[in-house]
């Protein structure tokens, strides 16, 4: 069963950095300090219940996408999440070096 990404636009303070993030529809990370929150049970429904601060553990290419790895550390569940061209390339360039987790 396919499940539909739900696009909603949302601002929001990111809980590691402080930053204020203006939401686009797509926006699922911070783009100063690319940490995320557990919201999503699947992308874009805002059904899950954790609500835990998603750290970045890594960067991953796959079909010409960059894709943040994201451990959430308060549940301990790992997503993928793509990169926006907001984001901050010293901190892209920072999980670049980082061994899988």
């Amino acid at each position: 069963m396919s499940v539909q990404f739900k696009r909603t636009k949302e601002d929001f303070v990111c809980e590691q950095c402080g930053a204020e993030v203006k939401g686009d529809g797509y926006t699922n990370h911070c783009p100063s300090c690319l940490h995320s929150q557990h919201v999503d049970n699947n992308p874009g429904d805002r059904e899950a219940v954790c609500g835990g601060l998603m750290k970045p553990i890594g960067l991953e290419l796959e079909k010409e996408v960059y894709k943040i790895r994201h451990y959430c550390i308060k549940c301990g569940i790992i997503r993928r999440n793509k990169t926006a061209p907001v984001d901050n390339f010293d901190k892209l360039i920072e999980l670049s070096k980082l061994r899988k987790a």
